[in-house]
């Protein structure tokens, strides 16, 4: 991309002016100038209609401008857990990889995000660390907690996480399926969705213990029936309340079909997957190699095949990345044992270009990944104004080079911590620059905004 000198302000009508051969809007590309004001496109015009702006930049040959990626999915730990990641190192981890907003887990940090209280220790963490990019808030269901639902929902929660599975840290307890019914009732008519870990503790229970470095034995002590059966519960409930539901990081196909009848029924139903389970597959995972673990796990190849056609079909409605990094001393606890190690993919700075390089192997056109990255997780989280570019919209743009190379150096990626199961791979699409409301954000700017549900 290169970047023409500056035009006096007092000549011209934009902050900023874009243009290039292959702009993404509508879920086309077509030649396009994209004018920027006060953080918002203010217009889109044909190639060459003469747009001027105080600062213009022209794509590149091989570059296209696409909408800031929306992740919904990231866990930034902080506060209490800031060894494991962070507000600073997410968001410039997120912002090197085209993503510009990020909705925040309310675990792992401490305390958890379930009262409102909660929220504004949160709060003041992010805005003392300074954020690279906008960063909204997900609330938690907790056991005991249902008379902090409506206060946190007028403080601009996102939605509500719950777990119906042991979490990993104590202070975020699972609910049981009366509790999450509960909590959807009073949830219903608020138009904030409950966002599920589905896994059924009792299929786990039932299955084989994880012990050992044999990646094949961890797989096995999180079977497809516990996502199965959790997801039933999910849907059951969300069937019986009205209450909208969304399925975290599916990581089994096998799960499929009872998506896809639930929506045929009307019920308020959306899932997502991961970058990891359209990449990686069980059969590669090397013994010992705990950066592959999460919860649930990688699955097999077919499986994987599975997935990408539940997206195309559209019954996986998201991609987000599940970011949910920690220290080595965590992720690589028990010398390769699966049992022990933490569960947690890192990502965020990789996620676009890992599942771009797989659709592309497949012939699905980079259009639909940024829609699954951006404009699906917005509209699911109900993040006003971002994942698209559109005139209104806010001018959170990525400069992306498709077909450009790189190979992943975990010890150069921005999250804090050099673990990543992608390290040496070779993936296709990269980042080479990134616009949060006009803005270019490099040499570690922190111009991120703390977002509010309206």
């Amino acid at each position: 991309m290169s970047r023409g000198g500056p035009v006096e302000a007092g000549t011209a009508p934009y902050d900023l002016v874009v243009t290039g051969a292959r702009v993404l809007v509508a879920g086309a590309f077509a030649p396009a100038e994209v004018g920027v004001r006060d953080g918002t496109v203010a217009a889109i015009e044909s190639l060459g209609a003469g747009l001027e702006g105080v600062r213009m930049a022209r794509l590149a040959d091989d570059e296209v401008l696409i909408p800031g990626l929306v992740d919904t999915h990231v866990h930034v730990n902080e506060p209490g857990r800031t060894e494991w990641e962070g507000f600073r190192t997410a968001t410039r981890a997120a912002a090197a990889g085209g993503v510009t907003t990020i909705v925040d887990m309310p675990l792992n940090s401490i305390p958890p995000t379930t009262s409102v209280a909660a929220l504004e220790v949160k709060r003041r963490a992010a805005a003392a660390a300074g954020l690279s990019v906008d960063v909204g808030f997900w609330g938690g269901i907790v056991p005991g907690n249902l008379a902090d639902l409506r206060p946190l929902v007028a403080e601009g929660v996102y939605g509500f996480k719950c777990f119906l599975v042991d979490s990993g840290v104590p202070e975020f307890p699972p609910v049981t399926a009366p509790e999450l019914e509960a909590a959807m009732r009073v949830l219903a008519d608020l138009d904030r969705p409950v966002i599920v870990h589905a896994e059924d503790p009792a299929v786990i229970r039932s299955a084989p213990a994880a012990n050992g470095r044999r990646y094949a034995d961890f797989l096995a002590s999180r079977p497809p029936a516990a996502e199965a059966a959790a997801i039933t519960t999910v849907i059951e409930a969300a069937r019986r309340t009205g209450a909208r539901a969304h399925i975290l990081h599916l990581s089994s196909a096998a799960a499929l079909p009872l998506i896809a009848a639930a929506k045929r029924d009307g019920v308020r139903i959306t899932a997502e997957t991961c970058p990891h389970y359209l990449s990686l597959v069980a059969e590669d995972v090397p013994a010992g190699a705990t950066d592959y673990k999460c919860c649930p796990p990688i699955r097999e190849t077919d499986n994987r095949d599975a997935l990408w056609g539940g997206l195309e079909d559209g019954t996986i409605d998201l991609v987000v990345t599940d970011h949910s990094p920690a220290p080595a001393d965590l992720k690589h606890a028990g010398d390769g044992d699966f049992a022990e190690a933490w569960g947690g993919i890192a990502s965020l700075q990789v996620g676009l270009p890992v599942v771009w390089t797989e659709a592309r192997r497949r012939g699905i056109p980079i259009e639909r990944v940024v829609g699954w990255m951006a404009s699906a997780p917005a509209r699911m989280a109900g993040v006003e104004g971002k994942g698209q570019i559109a005139v209104g919209a806010a001018a959170d743009l990525a400069v992306v080079a498709p077909d450009a190379e790189f190979a992943v150096d975990a010890a150069r990626l921005e999250h804090r911590h050099p673990i990543t199961p992608y390290d040496g791979r070779t993936l296709q699409g990269v980042v080479r620059a990134t616009y949060l409301a006009g803005e270019p954000v490099d040499g570690g700017a922190t111009r991120g905004r703390m977002l509010r549900h309206p």
